[in-house]
């Protein structure tokens, strides 16, 4: 599998899906891992969940099992997209913002609609980037409507109003 190395605001992304680019099987799906961790929703409290993340053609989707619901976050290659399933419409969305938080291991979306514990890959993403994320604790993604990246923030800057 190759992994590029995503410039350090991006390093959030890697976080989020353990990869950037993850190597293709063109015309299906493959899982790529199950993990047990702790998941929450609508900013209460972490409960256990396990997510399965499956490589598709130009995507990978992750798959959160949080009790009785579902959570899909699908995540384009190119170009780098992060969509939430919304099972009411039957469509993929752009999420609105993504982040990670080192000291408690944890990469949520749209602000803590849906919260992720990943210690050991937000651990090696902290090694990996180590230079650029030292004594940060906050990183943060704003994504505009169409999907794109418009602003990253670290720690205190991401208290910053983006309007």
């Amino acid at each position: 599998m190759f992994c590029p190395k995503p410039h350090p605001p991006l390093a959030l992304l890697a976080a989020a899906t353990g990869c950037l680019l993850l190597a293709s099987t063109p015309g299906r799906a493959e899982t790529l891992y199950k993990l047990d961790t702790q998941c929450s929703l609508r900013q209460g409290r972490a409960v256990p969940c396990t997510v399965e993340a499956t490589n598709e053609p130009g995507a990978t989707v992750y798959r959160h099992r949080i009790g009785k619901v579902t959570e899909l976050i699908r995540i384009t290659d190119n170009p780098v997209r992060i969509l939430l399933w919304n099972p009411g419409t039957k469509e993929w969305q752009n999420v609105s913002s993504a982040g990670a938080r080192f000291s408690t291991n944890t990469v949520c979306f749209n602000a803590r609609d849906l919260c992720v514990v990943n210690p050991n890959y937000l651990n090696s993403v902290r090694e990996e980037w180590s230079e650029s994320l030292s004594g940060r604790d906050l990183v943060k993604l704003h994504f505009a409507a169409d999907g794109r990246v418009n602003a990253s923030c670290y720690d205190d800057g991401c208290g910053v109003d983006l309007k």
